[in-house]
C-alpha cells in the first residue's frame, strides 16, 4: 500500500480552507467574557488561541472529517467513472493506484481515528458535568461523518443532485464556526452567525469554482450540480454573490461593535476574492480555473486569521 498515494488523496490543499470555520469560531469564543454568561464554566481560556487544548482537538477533529471527505470523494466518484476526463489533481481510485477496497479501509480508519479525537475533544470542552452537550456535539460529529460520505457515495449522493452547496455552507459555515463558538463559551448569540455565514459563503464559493471548472464533464456523467443546473453565466453571478454576500455580511458584524480600526484589516484577505471575481467574469474556458482554486480556498483561510485577529484588539 503506496502511502504517497493515500496522501494525494486526502488532499492536503484544502485543509486550510476546512479550519477557517475553527479558526474563526476559535478566536471569537476564546476572546468571549464567559463570566458575562455564567460563572460557573471552567473552560480552556488561558492565552491566544493557538495555545489552547480545545482549538488543536478541534482542527485536528475537522482535519479528519475533511480527509474523510476526500476519500469517500474519491472513491464515490472513482466507482461511478466522473473522475475518468476531470481537469486537475489527479484521482487515486479511477486511475487505478488505490483500489475501492483500499479506498474503503482508508475511509473506515480515518472514520474511527477521527471519532477517537472528536469524543477527547468533547470531554475537554464540556467534562462529565454537561453530558447533554456531550451528546449534541457527538451527534453532531455523527452527522457530519455521514454527509462526508454521502457526497458523492450511493445511488442518493446528494453531491450529483446539486445539494453540495447546501452541505459546504452548514458544515464548513456554521457548524464550524457556531459549534467551535460554543465550545469554548457554552453559550450562542445572534452575533455569532454572522461571521459562519461570511465563512459558509465564501467555502461555497471554492465549491462552486470547482463545478464551474468542471461543468463539461460533469454534464456528461449526470452530475447534476449547481453550476450544470443554473447554467455557466448565472453559476458565475451566483459566484459573485457568494463572495460579495460574505464580504457584506462580515462589514455588518464588525460595524454592530465597531472599536477600532483593526477590525477592518479583513479587507485586505478580499483582494485576491475581488480579482478571482474579474478572472472568472473574463473566462471562457472552464479548465483555466483550475489555478483559481487555490486563490479562494487560500483567500478565505487568509480572511479567517485576520478576522479572528482584527475582533480581539
Amino acid at each position: 500500500m503506496d502511502v504517497k498515494s493515500f496522501i494525494k488523496a486526502a488532499r492536503l490543499r484544502t485543509l486550510p480552507l476546512s479550519v477557517s470555520g475553527i479558526i474563526v469560531g476559535s478566536y471569537l469564543g476564546n476572546d468571549f467574557d464567559i463570566l458575562t454568561v455564567d460563572s460557573s464554566f471552567k473552560i480552556d481560556q488561558n492565552g491566544p488561541v493557538w495555545m489552547t487544548t480545545i482549538f488543536w482537538l478541534a482542527i485536528l477533529t475537522t482535519i479528519g472529517f475533511q480527509v474523510l471527505s476526500n476519500f469517500a470523494n474519491d472513491y464515490g466518484d472513482g466507482i461511478k467513472g466522473s473522475d475518468k476526463n476531470r481537469t486537475g489533481e489527479a484521482r487515486m481510485v479511477s486511475s487505478g493506484t488505490i483500489t475501492p477496497k483500499q479506498m474503503k479501509s482508508a475511509m473506515i480508519i480515518t472514520t474511527i481515528i477521527t471519532l477517537i479525537i472528536a469524543l477527547v475533544l468533547i470531554y475537554v470542552a464540556f467534562g462529565s458535568e454537561n453530558f447533554g452537550y456531550s451528546i449534541l456535539f457527538f451527534g453532531l460529529g455523527i452527522a457530519s461523518i455521514a454527509a462526508a460520505i454521502k457526497y458523492t457515495v450511493g445511488n442518493s449522493a446528494y453531491g450529483y443532485s446539486g445539494f453540495g452547496d447546501v452541505f459546504v455552507f452548514i458544515f464548513f459555515g456554521l457548524l464550524s464556526v457556531v459549534g467551535s463558538y460554543f465550545l469554548y463559551t457554552k453559550y450562542i448569540n445572534f452575533e455569532i452567525f454572522l461571521p459562519a455565514i461570511s465563512i459558509g459563503l465564501l467555502s461555497t464559493a471554492v465549491l462552486n469554482l470547482n463545478n464551474l471548472r468542471d461543468q463539461t464533464e460533469d454534464k456528461k456523467n449526470n452530475k447534476k450540480t449547481l453550476v450544470v443546473k443554473l447554467g455557466n453565466e448565472k453559476a458565475k453571478k451566483y459566484h459573485y454573490f457568494l463572495i460579495l454576500g460574505a464580504l457584506v455580511v462580515a462589514l455588518i458584524y464588525v460595524f454592530l461593535d465597531f472599536t477600532s480600526v483593526y477590525q477592518l484589516v479583513f479587507l485586505v484577505a478580499f483582494i485576491p476574492l475581488i480579482k478571482n471575481m474579474k478572472t472568472v467574469a473574463q473566462n471562457i474556458i472552464p479548465a483555466e480555473l483550475d489555478s483559481e482554486l487555490k486563490k479562494v480556498a487560500l483567500g478565505t483561510f487568509l480572511f479567517a486569521i485576520l478576522f479572528g485577529i482584527g475582533q480581539i484588539f
